[in-house]
């Protein structure tokens, strides 16, 4: 009698172990449970943990909630200024009402992205390709407002889209590139042109103020000399003003005489009896004065060497 009880026990327990074991079911964290009694949706969504069901006749489904990333094959179509591109973007979206996930749409997955692919190439017909390129955070949104709202009905959310790549047409990148360089050049020019502009006036400016004080010229000149001669490889070509010549020779001319010699010499001479100049003098004094001209370019070599 007591054989027969422990081996009912132990028959029941075993039963229970296995209807414990296939009635069993794990939720994880990041999941949710789907339950179906008899083929009908049956109770609330089970939570994370440990869950049973009746076998045979309940069926439970889980539902990731994790935020899936799914990328979307590149489209190619026409902008609204007749440019073929090719355009890819990536999806970011998940499931918040698990039951209509289920309910609702075969496989929410496939169905969210065949309407990204939709509503991607209906972006680029309705967009410029300046849009495109530079306006991708407007253009986002728009994919994104496309996508989430028949989404809605299927439990999930478009958590954000973003465009990845706009492919161009070799043909138009030469054409976007020769324009960018054509406008380039031009900002260049007028950049050259305003410094000459700056430049010239300042130049006016220096030769106003040098004209006043003529020695500020001679000044400048040898501080150029002194720039210059800096250098040991270069060969320093010297041109000398006529200004600087007329000034040493102004320094090498002798004092005027005083009052009483120009008076004894206008009584020498008698008003109607001029003194006339001898020719031969004339040559003698321009040989004078080249010789001074070259004892000061000889003066001048000689400061530049130092």
């Amino acid at each position: 009698m007591v054989e027969e009880l422990v081996g009912v026990v132990a028959a029941v327990g075993a039963g229970a172990l296995v209807y414990v074991a296939a009635a069993a079911r794990v939720v994880k964290q990041y999941e949710r449970g789907v339950v179906f009694r008899l083929g009908r949706l049956h109770g609330d969504v089970r939570r994370p943990g440990f869950n049973l069901v009746v076998p045979a006749v309940e069926r439970m489904r889980k539902v990731n909630l994790q935020i899936v990333t799914m990328p979307i094959p590149a489209q190619e179509g026409i902008t609204r200024d007749n440019v073929t591109v090719r355009v890819d973007a990536v999806v970011y979206f998940k499931v918040v009402d698990p039951a209509a996930a289920i309910v609702n749409v075969e496989d929410y997955r496939f169905a969210v992205s065949q309407m990204a692919q939709t509503s991607l190439r209906s972006i680029i017909g309705k967009s410029e390709l300046d849009d495109l390129l530079s306006n991708r955070e407007k253009l986002n949104q728009g994919l994104e407002l496309m996508i989430d709202s028949p989404a809605v009905e299927w439990g999930v959310t478009i958590d954000r889209v973003e465009i990845k790549d706009v492919s161009l047409p070799d043909t138009m990148k030469r054409s976007m590139a020769r324009q960018a360089e054509a406008d380039r050049e031009r900002r260049a020019r007028l950049i050259n042109a305003d410094a000459e502009y700056q430049a010239s006036k300042k130049l006016a400016q220096a030769a106003r103020q040098m004209a006043d004080t003529p020695s500020a010229l001679q000044l400048r000149l040898l501080q150029t000399v002194m720039a210059v001669a800096a250098e040991k490889n270069s060969t320093l070509v010297l041109p000398i003003p006529v200004e600087l010549l007329r000034f040493l020779e102004r320094g090498q001319q002798p004092p005027a005489q005083g009052p009483e010699h120009a008076q004894n010499a206008g009584h020498a001479q008698s008003p109607g009896h001029a003194e006339t100049a001898d020719p031969a003098e004339i040559p003698e004094r321009a040989v004078d004065r080249s010789d001074q001209a070259e004892e000061a370019i000889e003066q001048l070599r000689r400061a530049v060497e130092k």
